[in-house]
């Protein structure tokens, strides 16, 4: 069995017999991995604090041939995000993003981008960003890579422009305007098109942002969560604790 290794971010962690702890790691180039980290539960053990939830680590282990769990050997810590988790809301945003990311993905399915998208959003909540255009960066993005985000700018049907908002639907993969709608249903908010097109041009704010009000975000995460909820085919566990 060759050692391998991989830069990976701790997704979470749960007890696995009286010793051990089984390990869900996200990689930038293995994809999703969950592994044993064996004796992980004693006293003083040689993974100290690596395997913390959002902790940047390199990663040591073994893969056994037909094996869906690999053997983590060693965990080094590159970067901790602990002092978040102080906060309950952050704690529980981090919650949130670590399930998306698990749920979406199958193991060992390479998504550097999204790698690249969930590290760069923690170092900006580390960093005091504004937790609410964060939550909204992360889930305009995540559904933009994985391309699950309809056309906001035009009518799906008519191909009208949508300048005051529109009317979503997720399961016609859509947005549509007044005339156009099948349902009135799930109302887009007329500032979600300025931030989109905020989001794409720009990094995770550590400060400034998106000219958008408390409740003009909250509408926006409204719509993404709604097109989130679809395609998971259930609403997030770690949602909940942040409505």
């Amino acid at each position: 069995m060759p050692l391998d290794q991989t830069e990976a971010i701790v997704l979470r962690s749960f007890n696995i017999g009286d010793q051990d702890k089984v390990v869900v790691f996200f990689s930038r180039d293995k994809g999703l991995l969950r592994g044993v980290a064996k004796g992980a539960r004693k006293f003083g053990n040689r993974f100290g604090s690596s395997l913390e939830p959002m902790s940047l680590v390199k990663v040591f282990y073994y893969e056994k041939e037909h094996k869906d769990l690999v053997t983590v050997s060693q965990a080094e810590l590159i970067e901790s995000f602990f002092e978040v988790h102080g906060d309950f809301r952050s704690a529980c945003t981090l919650g949130y993003f670590a399930e998306l990311v698990e749920e979406f993905f199958p193991s060992r399915a390479k998504e550097d981008l999204v790698f690249r998208l969930l590290f760069s959003v923690l170092s900006a909540i580390k960093q005091k960003g504004d937790l609410g255009i964060l939550s909204r960066y992360f889930e305009a993005w995540f559904l933009q890579i994985n391309g699950l985000l309809p056309d906001f700018r035009r009518c799906r049907k008519c191909r009208k422009r949508l300048t005051e908002g529109g009317w979503l639907s997720p399961r016609m993969d859509g947005v549509y305007c007044g005339v156009c709608a099948p349902l009135k249903k799930e109302e887009v908010p007329a500032e979600f098109v300025h931030f989109l097109g905020w989001v794409r041009k720009n990094a995770p704010p550590i400060e400034g942002g998106p000219a958008c009000s408390a409740g003009q975000l909250e509408d926006i995460g409204r719509t993404l969560q709604s097109i989130i909820v679809y395609h998971l085919e259930r609403e997030p566990k770690s949602l909940h604790f942040l409505k």
